[in-house]
Parts: C-alpha cells; sequence; structure tokens
C-alpha cells in the first residue's frame, strides 16, 4: 500500500536490475477500484510518460468521467466472437468521445484500453503513428482478428519524433503483456541467436519422441522460455479434447493458422522456433493432446526427465548459493 492509500502493484526485471540499467524497468499498477477485477492503471515510473487505463465495457460509465478519457491518445478495444479474438486499434484527440461512438457502434468488445500520455500530450501525428504502428504489429503477429482492416499508412514524422514514438512504442509493448493482453507479444524466435551469451541453464537441450508416431522435437530454455526449435516433426493434427477450455487444442490451431505448424504427409512441422508459456504447452501441440511436459521431455542424450533435471538444478543451485543460476521455467 503506497503512502497515498493507492493500491500498487510493483513487477522488477529482476535479471538486468544490478547490471544493465538501461533495461531495468518497474511497472506500477494502481486497482482503481481496490480489486483486479476493477479499473486499472499502469505507467513505468520515472522512466516513460505513457499512462494506461483497462476498463472493462461494464466499467465504461466510470473510466469516461477520468480524465484519460478527455486525453489525445490512442485506444485498444479488446473482445471476441464466434470465430475467435478481436481487436481493434483507434487515435483520437479526445477518446473518450470516441468509444462513446464504438459503444453504439460495435457489439463484439468487452474491454477498452486507453494509452495516453500523462506528460507533453501526444499530438494527432504522434496518436496516428503509434495506431499504424501497433495495427501494423498486430497484423503481423496475426494472433487475433483486426475489425480496422488494413493500417492506415504512418504521417510523416520528424527523424526525433520518430525515434521518440518508436521509444514509446517499445514501452505499450512491454506494459501490454503485463497486464494479460498477448495479441502484441511474438511467440516465433528470431534465429540468430549468440550461444556464447547463454549460461550454463540455457544452453541445456531437451528433446521429446514418440517413435511409434514419427514425433521428435528438440527445445531449449532461453531467458526463461522454453523455445521448441524449428523442423520438429509434430503431430498432424489436434486429436485431443475440442471443448471450449481446451487452451493447448485453441493454440494447435492458432499456430497451423499462422503457418507456423505446417502439415507435411504424417506430420505437422514446426517451421520457426516458438517460445511456449509451458514445457506442458509445448508437449501438448507437439504430441497433438494434452501432454505433462515436465515428464514428456527429457534432457539430451539421457534418459532423465525434464522434472529431474529440474530437481537436481535446483538441489545443486541450494549447495552453491544464492548467487548461482537457478531454472526459471515454471514446469
Amino acid at each position: 500500500m503506497a503512502p497515498n492509500g493507492e493500491l500498487v502493484f510493483s513487477v522488477e526485471d529482476e535479471r538486468h536490475q544490478m547490471t544493465d540499467p538501461t533495461k531495468a524497468r518497474s511497472l506500477e499498477l494502481f486497482f482503481v477500484d481496490g480489486t483486479p477485477e476493477g479499473m486499472l492503471t499502469a505507467k513505468i515510473p520515472f522512466q516513460w510518460t505513457g499512462h494506461v487505463l483497462v476498463a472493462a465495457r461494464t466499467r465504461l460509465i466510470d473510466a469516461l468521467k477520468r480524465s484519460e478519457a478527455r486525453r489525445p491518445g490512442i485506444y485498444i478495444l479488446v473482445g471476441e466472437d464466434e470465430t475467435g479474438s478481436i481487436l481493434y486499434v483507434g487515435e483520437s484527440d479526445d477518446i473518450g468521445n470516441r468509444i462513446k461512438n464504438h459503444d453504439a457502434n460495435k457489439e463484439w468488445w468487452s474491454t477498452a484500453v486507453f494509452i495516453t500520455s500523462s506528460g507533453e500530450p501526444l499530438n494527432k501525428a504522434h496518436a496516428r503513428y503509434l495506431e499504424s504502428r501497433l495495427i501494423e504489429e498486430a497484423a503481423r503477429i496475426g494472433k487475433c482478428k483486426l475489425d480496422n482492416g488494413t493500417a492506415p499508412p504512418a504521417p510523416p514524422l520528424s527523424e526525433a519524433a520518430v525515434a521518440q514514438m518508436d521509444d514509446f512504442l517499445k514501452n505499450i509493448l512491454l506494459v501490454l503483456p503485463a497486464l494479460r493482453f498477448d495479441f502484441l507479444t511474438e511467440n516465433t524466435v528470431p534465429q540468430t541467436r549468440s550461444e556464447p551469451e547463454l549460461s550454463e541453464v540455457e544452453a541445456t537441450k531437451f528433446v521429446l519422441a514418440t517413435p511409434r508416431r514419427g514425433i521428435e522435437a528438440r527445445a531449449r530454455l532461453e531467458k526463461g522460455r522454453f523455445i521448441v526449435e524449428a523442423g520438429a516433426k509434430a503431430s498432424s493434427e489436434w486429436v485431443g479434447t475440442t471443448s471450449a477450455g481446451s487452451t493447448y487444442g485453441k493454440l494447435f490451431q492458432e499456430l497451423v493458422d499462422q503457418g507456423i505448424l505446417v502439415v507435411d504427409g504424417e506430420h505437422s512441422v514446426l517451421t520457426r522456433d516458438y517460445a511456449f508459456s509451458s514445457t506442458s504447452g509445448a508437449a501438448a501441440v507437439i504430441n497433438g493432446r494434452p501432454a505433462s511436459g515436465p515428464i514428456s521431455w527429457k534432457l539430451e542424450g539421457t534418459d532423465k526427465t525434464y522434472k529431474e533435471w529440474e530437481h537436481d538444478s535446483l538441489q545443486a543451485s541450494d549447495q552453491s548459493g544464492p548467487e548461482s543460476t537457478e531454472p526459471a521455467e515454471p514446469s
């Protein structure tokens, strides 16, 4: 609890906090109603002038009374229909008035995200540039349907203004995933990386193989992410439950739709390195059905499961002291 009574939650990137202050960030969340279900604001104190307000459509009347709703900026409407998730990105000199219009004409959205500046207000050209770039990124990543259609062309800005807005955009792309909006989070991983920069834990490889089904995949830990490497042979279809609660089934289909999993004969082939949020998610997609990741993945060249490797690594970490590297992947 902050001294002024605000309910605040702070998240810090401990990996770089002491060694690289240019990458360290603190995200400050303010729960307006004192509950996680209510309105929420987010900012990066001292390092970003941006201000984010998140409000459910059911709280729109209260949200439009706030000062953020009268500022110039950009907004994102988030929702879904029978086909899946939908996204709309817009900009306005007065966000509140524009969202009132969408309230009357768009039925599918359930959450509004207001993005403004708590410092010098964003001007029209700045907002249009951010709108164009966000639509472009959402379309490129392809995790949800865009209600916008094509991205509008970015307005001409000075070199300095482009650099300023690109930095503003980078912080938006940092804050939104922390608020559980993953439509601008790219899970595919660039092929180019520097092996010498990886820690001993991150250089460790794991394999998943089901010879009778011709399934074979290789994965690695990298910066806390479990990355299955391109070329993995997976199931050609999802054979597990297709109920509404089948998160991994939905992910499998999303990867097929995005061309990341491509059917090749009796298998699907992973066309790019892909970062999964858990070992079980990775195992489920490769197998085409729910699977226990900690048991399915094995340390390359051994019969040791990920679970056993993780246990041994944690034991070794306890013995070597608090500064040793621990496995970062949640099971």
